[in-house]
């Protein structure tokens, strides 16, 4: 079968995972695929949801986006992965169509865990998902992803800031509170005390 389209890829993500997604979306743009994501794909006063139905029944293949905050968040991102778990029943058994994808150390849902997943954060992780995809590329007839030597984005979640602390005081502290007549205070340092 003669390779005719690109890949169609759709893009499921929590919209708190949005930067780690865009560049993921912008490296598969790259490769030579046709990734389907809303912020590109969506244009004002269009029926958004009629939009995602589309891009699903469209695709070749769903990524799903996986991160702590999409697991457990409620709302949309729950629809689509249900749907795409509904699609991938009608799909004849050993085919790639359904990737799970994880952002960040984290759960698989219960339902995608008969699925293999694809750690995006991993050193190997990105070159992983371009060998899936160009399997399904190859079952589809769809245009392989090339290797043409982009640079592989970095998709690890960002650090959670710290809170800054107060200097800790040098030397002996010691902080007596209440009564303490008629007690002794020992100071020491490693059972070296001193008198």
């Amino acid at each position: 079968m003669m390779a005719s389209h690109p890949l169609k890829i759709f893009i499921s993500y929590s919209s708190g995972d949005r930067p780690q997604v865009e560049k993921l979306y912008k490296f598969l743009l790259a490769q030579g695929a046709d990734p389907w994501f809303d912020q590109e794909k969506l244009l004002p006063g269009q029926d958004w949801n009629l939009e995602i139905h589309k891009g699903l029944d469209e695709a070749d293949v769903i990524l799903l986006c996986l991160s702590k905050k999409s697991v457990s968040k409620e709302g949309y991102i729950q629809k689509e992965m249900r749907l795409a778990l509904d699609m991938a029943l009608e799909m004849p058994e050993g085919r790639i169509f359904l990737i799970p994808a994880r952002l960040e150390q984290c759960d698989l849902p219960y339902r995608l865990k008969s699925y293999q997943w694809v750690d995006l954060f991993a050193e190997n992780g990105m070159e992983r998902l371009i060998k899936s995809l160009n399997l399904r590329a190859s079952q589809v007839g769809a245009k392989p992803l090339s290797e043409n030597g982009a640079s592989i984005p970095d998709i690890k979640k960002p650090a959670p800031k710290k809170r800054k602390s107060t200097p800790k005081p040098s030397g002996n502290v010691i902080n007596i509170h209440g009564n303490v007549s008629g007690s002794n205070i020992v100071i020491g340092d490693d059972n070296q005390v001193d008198n």
